[in-house]
């Protein structure tokens, strides 16, 4: 059978090649960042137990036989007051708009409703199809994953429900199938060996972003922003970066600094680890702390901290 390359992926003559975007949305921390990262088999998104953990649609790219897939991870839908909580609902609202499939995320427990209704009706509004994966499905017991799936069925009609564990890497397999059953055809629009259309600049701050989820509790990480200041290639591959760490308060800046500097060093050892796994090669970074009252309430800082629309 005869093959053509489009973008470096080859792609056989006669065999109808699909290629779309893909919204995964849900509540937070059912596990969308991880679910991606697990399909791409690489780290693009950061993974925390806190909300607000994604913080942008990050768009991450899966090259399969025959079909590239472009998925965009959303921030959980969060309810709240302040222009980045607004940010942060706009972003999974505008997504679900914007695509060729929404995937929707689940935990497996419980019978309650599924997502908040807004997100629902947006899918409804635009008549985009929805496939439901319902994640974590190592944590329940398998008698009653049929009865979740019969219950969720009956609360949107969604074009398939596929159950998986997204840790355990189970069922994967059979969500790329049937995502790629609902995508339409055309050729790829990225080349092959590119996994997201963002900058490292943009990772490297979601990486030490991701080290003050970890480590600093209570309100402060929902208030801390990373910017990267300076980002160099050595000529012997050494990578240089500088990062500022803004908070809201002072009192914050004392807890993150912490006592005689351990907690920022903390951070930034941790950080440093992950960046050098991630872009290849050895790291210096080094991490400062700057005040910015209440930015989170001025759009004006969000857009200069890059929470805007790409």
């Amino acid at each position: 059978m005869e093959a053509t390359k489009e973008n470096g992926l080859t792609i056989e003559t006669g065999q109808p090649f699909r290629t779309g975007f893909v919204a995964i949305v849900g509540a937070p921390n059912v596990g969308k960042s991880t679910l991606l990262n697990q399909l791409l088999k690489q780290r693009l998104s950061i993974v925390s137990k806190k909300p607000q953990t994604t913080r942008n649609r990050i768009l991450g790219i899966y090259n399969g036989a025959g079909c590239q897939i472009l998925f965009f991870d959303t921030p959980g839908f969060h309810q709240g007051s302040t222009p980045l909580d607004r940010f942060l609902t706009e972003q999974a609202l505008k997504a679900c708009s914007q695509v060729d499939l929404v995937l929707v995320l689940a935990e497996a427990r419980g019978q309650g409703s599924l997502l908040p209704l807004p997100l629902l009706e947006v899918i409804a509004r635009n008549r985009i199809p929805a496939l439901l994966a319902i994640n974590k499905i190592d944590l329940i017991e398998r008698p009653r994953l049929l009865p979740l799936m019969e219950n969720l069925a009956r609360q949107f009609p969604f074009r398939e429900i596929v159950p998986v564990s997204a840790l355990k890497k189970e069922g994967l397999a059979e969500l790329v199938a049937a995502m790629v059953r609902l995508l339409p055809e055309g050729p790829p629009l990225y080349p092959e060996d590119l996994v997201s259309d963002l900058p490292e600049r943009f990772f490297a701050a979601e990486l030490i972003r991701e080290q003050v989820l970890k480590n600093i509790h209570g309100e402060i990480p929902y208030g801390t922003a990373v910017c990267i200041e300076s980002f160099k290639e050595k000529d012997d591959g050494l990578v240089v970066i500088e990062a500022a760490l803004i908070v809201e308060k002072e009192s914050h800046k004392k807890i993150i600094v912490g006592l005689k500097g351990q907690m920022i060093r903390r951070i930034g050892e941790a950080a440093r680890a992950e960046l050098e796994k991630f872009l290849g090669t050895r790291v210096f970074l080094q991490t400062f702390v700057r005040v910015e009252k209440n930015w989170t309430r001025s759009q004006g800082k969000m857009d200069e901290f890059g929470y805007h629309d790409r």
